[in-house]
Formats: structure tokens, C-alpha cells, sequence
């Protein structure tokens, strides 16, 4: 049976007010978010062409202090502000009972972006990275299962540093986030 998220419809915050609103990462968020163009044209006519689609709405759980919302966010809300998608973004915080239902690989990770119909039931979702820069997460977890052996945060610590390498220089992985939620929306 389909989730329905229907009690957490227009319980959300803009993102307008989420950018505005940040206490951390503001600058680097913003800076994506202004970088953003579309460097296929075919890609924005998509986005473009979901302007006449009424029927979706969409749940951004996210939280200011991840690098990878600060990353992949700012693309997004692009992305849906192309499309016209009604856009309400969820504190992770403030909404555990809803990230619980999307957790990845056992634990929380955001962003969650979250595709729904009108009524409230999902449709799909996305995140909390593209995954070509997920792989490594994925590697890591199967090589290091004991969140409580005594290196763990020390080989955390590295793995992050390899998750960052993994998106690469600039804005490129901007057009993977673009792909893979263009794949996903248009299978709904």
C-alpha cells in the first residue's frame, strides 16, 4: 500500500522561507541556487512542459547544517520553480515521524525530496544524493557495518571527504540531479 502524507500537506515552509530562514550555510545555499542554469535544453523544456501537470506536490525534508542539501537543494527548487510543482519543505527536526518512512540505508539522510499526487500519496521520492556520489556511501556501509567500532568516525570523516570529491568541481553534478529527477518525474 502507497504512503500518504496527506496530514503533513501545507504543514511545510516555502523555499523562500527556508533560504531565508537558514542559521547555517546560508551563503554557500544561496550561491548554488544563484549558479543554477540549465545546461540542456531539453531538460528545461521538460521542467517546462510539468507546468500543465496539476496534479503533483512535492515535500523537500531537509535540514541547513547538511552539505548535501546545501548542495542538491538549491538545484531542486529550480528545477520545480521551472515546472511550477507546489514546494513545501520539511525541518527534519521538526518531522522525524516522516523521515522515518524514508530512510536510507537504515539511517536519516536528507534531502528527501518527495513526489505526491494531490491527495497526498507518494508518488516516488529522491535523495539525499545522486548516486554516482551515493555509491560511495553505499561501499562504505558495507565495508564498515559497526557503527560502533573505534575507527568508525575517523573513517567517516574520510568517506565524507570522498563524498565531496565524488560531486566533483563547480556545478557539474547540477545536470545529474537534473537527469535523475527528470527519470524519476517521468515515470509518475
Amino acid at each position: 500500500m502507497s504512503k500518504n502524507l496527506a496530514n503533513k500537506l501545507d504543514t511545510g515552509i516555502s523555499p523562500s522561507q527556508f533560504m531565508e530562514g537558514m542559521q547555517k550555510n546560508q551563503e554557500a545555499f544561496i550561491s548554488g541556487y544563484e549558479q543554477f542554469s540549465w545546461t540542456n535544453e531539453s531538460d528545461r523544456e521538460f521542467f517546462e512542459s510539468l507546468k500543465f501537470r496539476d496534479d503533483l506536490r512535492v515535500m523537500i525534508l531537509a535540514a541547513d547544517w547538511c552539505g548535501d542539501v546545501v548542495r542538491n537543494v538549491p538545484v531542486v527548487f529550480r528545477a520545480l520553480e521551472t515546472a511550477d510543482i507546489p514546494t513545501e519543505v520539511l525541518i527534519l527536526e521538526e518531522n522525524f515521524d516522516v523521515m522515518d518512512q524514508f530512510l536510507t540505508m537504515g539511517g536519516r539522510g536528507v534531502p528527501i525530496v518527495i513526489f505526491l499526487d494531490t491527495g497526498g500519496y507518494v508518488l516516488g521520492h529522491w535523495g539525499p544524493r545522486p548516486k554516482h556520489v551515493q555509491e560511495v556511501m553505499v561501499n562504505f556501509k558495507k565495508e564498515n557495518p559497526d557503527r560502533e567500532a573505534p575507527d568508525y568516525q575517523d573513517k567517516m570523516t574520510e568517506v565524507r571527504k570522498e563524498l565531496i570529491a565524488a560531486y566533483g568541481e563547480g556545478t557539474e553534478f547540477h545536470e545529474v540531479v537534473i537527469q535523475e529527477l527528470r527519470e524519476l518525474i517521468s515515470g509518475l
